[in-house]
């Protein structure tokens, strides 16, 4: 089995049960097509370098799984239709990192990093 990697970025108007049920939706896909999910994270509302169809933000969510290829071209093609994303990348990683969260605040990092004893 193969390890990948993939985000989506939904518009900045999407609401958080609209989140989920986008989560809900492409982790089932995933699974339909005897993938596992490792680990699914979401990343928050975050800026986007550039205007995407007149969104200066999105809500990005974030998928580490195990599967086949042909996993990838059945989520590509739904994302490709659903208007409440703006966009979608796959990336076929070595290995997993489940330990570094990127998108923690910056003072929680400096607790892991540096505890007061």
């Amino acid at each position: 089995m193969n390890l990948y990697e993939h985000t989506i970025i939904a518009r900045q108007d999407t609401s958080p049960s609209e989140i989920k049920q986008l989560t809900d939706k492409y982790s089932g896909i995933i699974e339909k097509n005897d993938g596992e999910i490792v680990k699914t994270e979401n990343w928050g509302l975050l800026n986007l370098s550039y205007l995407i169809k007149k969104n200066k933000k999105g809500s990005y969510i974030h998928f580490k799984f195990k599967g086949k290829g042909n996993i990838i071209s059945e989520l590509e093609k739904n994302e490709a239709i659903d208007k409440k994303l703006l966009r979608y990348l796959t990336v076929k990683v070595s290995e997993f990192d489940l330990e570094t969260d990127f998108f923690s605040k910056k003072d929680e990092i400096d607790k892991k990093e540096y505890p007061k004893n």
